[in-house]
């Protein structure tokens, strides 16, 4: 089978390699459909802090059943399947402590251990997660990013009866607002500076949208939320303009949830944030129910994941789609690679 490997920044090469035997607790999956997320191209341009060379990508994965090893009676050949791609220790405060997702030792496919940009991955049982057949490949690929929003939304409380405010409106930001709505909040508005991304989540029924650079942002929150402004902001960017907005912007006493991956250190007005008494909160990754509950969402039509992908590429084209990603910039918001 073929395996693809980034030998170095902005290179993969194909390895042809040994169809992999499932072990006794293993599942054979054949895989279908590979998302490439931001944190994949911190990887291609060799800025991922926690990434050495040679790497297997792929953690956004969608795949079948092709073989079951000899201990696993809870699936069947044939079911669609998605990978969870943590691994964890086991032993440590955070894992001992329901935490596992911010393990000591964490370790995530494509990034600290070989993901699954090969035709067939033999993955533990426990790594895996059946999906509806009504989903196809590429939402089952969607499903990780999607788990990413909902685990964010939970860090921020109950979220029903809530008026919300996403800044960014990339493909994070996007399923943050949806999975907002999904899960209960009256309001959802959110902010980006592409008009492209903004159209997006339009089509996906989100009540607001705004280009800062177009309308100042707390005019229209006061007009679309009234003097209570938002109740929870999230902030999806990762940069500093975006994190100063939130706190400057956030009603006392209220909630802002960072879930953008920062590059450079920010400087962040903790005057502000202790004057007003914000709470600022960290979110990393998920846990198995923040799959669940999106896999839900998505069957519910509550998430509507097709609308985020912008194209597709073949897996002998794998380069191909990171190039495009570059070219394209904030006209592009999840492109996948498919396996078929």
């Amino acid at each position: 089978m073929l395996q693809a490997i980034m030998v170095k920044p902005g290179k993969i090469i194909y390895k042809e390699i040994e169809k992999p035997n499932p072990r006794e607790m293993e599942v054979l999956v054949k895989v279908k459909k590979i998302g490439i997320c931001g944190s994949d191209i911190h990887v291609f341009h060799g800025v991922h802090p926690y990434t050495d060379y040679p790497i297997v990508q792929g953690h956004e994965v969608s795949g079948i059943i092709e073989e079951l090893g000899s201990l696993v009676d809870c699936f069947r050949i044939g079911e669609k399947v998605i990978l969870m791609p943590q691994v964890t220790c086991g032993k440590c405060y955070p894992c001992r402590h329901g935490m596992y997702h911010i393990c000591d030792e964490l370790k995530v496919m494509g990034f600290q251990t070989n993901g699954a940009a090969q035709e067939y991955i033999s993955i533990n049982k426990e790594m895996i997660l059946k999906i509806p057949e009504s989903l196809s490949f590429d939402e089952g690929a969607m499903i990780e990013p999607a788990a990413v929003a909902v685990h964010a939304i939970g860090r921020g409380g109950e979220i029903s009866g809530k008026k919300v405010l996403v800044l960014g409106a990339g493909p994070i930001g996007n399923l943050v607002s949806q999975a907002a709505k999904g899960l209960g909040a009256t309001q959802v508005m959110i902010t980006d500076l592409s008009e492209f991304r903004l159209n997006i989540a339009k089509e996906c029924g989100i009540d607001f949208v705004l280009n800062p650079e177009k309308e100042e942002l707390n005019n229209a929150i006061l007009t679309n939320f009234g003097k209570d402004k938002a109740d929870i902001i999230f902030e999806c960017v990762g940069v500093q303009e975006t994190i100063s907005q939130a706190i400057s912007v956030a009603r006392k006493g209220s909630k802002i949830i960072v879930v953008g991956v920062y590059g450079k250190k920010p400087l962040v007005d903790l005057g502000l944030v202790q004057d007003r008494e914000l709470s600022l909160i960290g979110t990393l990754m998920y846990q198995k129910n923040d799959f669940l509950k999106a896999i839900k969402l998505t069957e519910n039509s509550k998430l509507l994941l097709k609308k985020l992908i912008t194209s597709e590429f073949s897996f002998s084209n794998y380069l191909s789609a990171y190039k495009y990603i570059l070219e394209k910039k904030d006209k592009v918001m999840k492109v996948m690679t498919s396996l078929d």
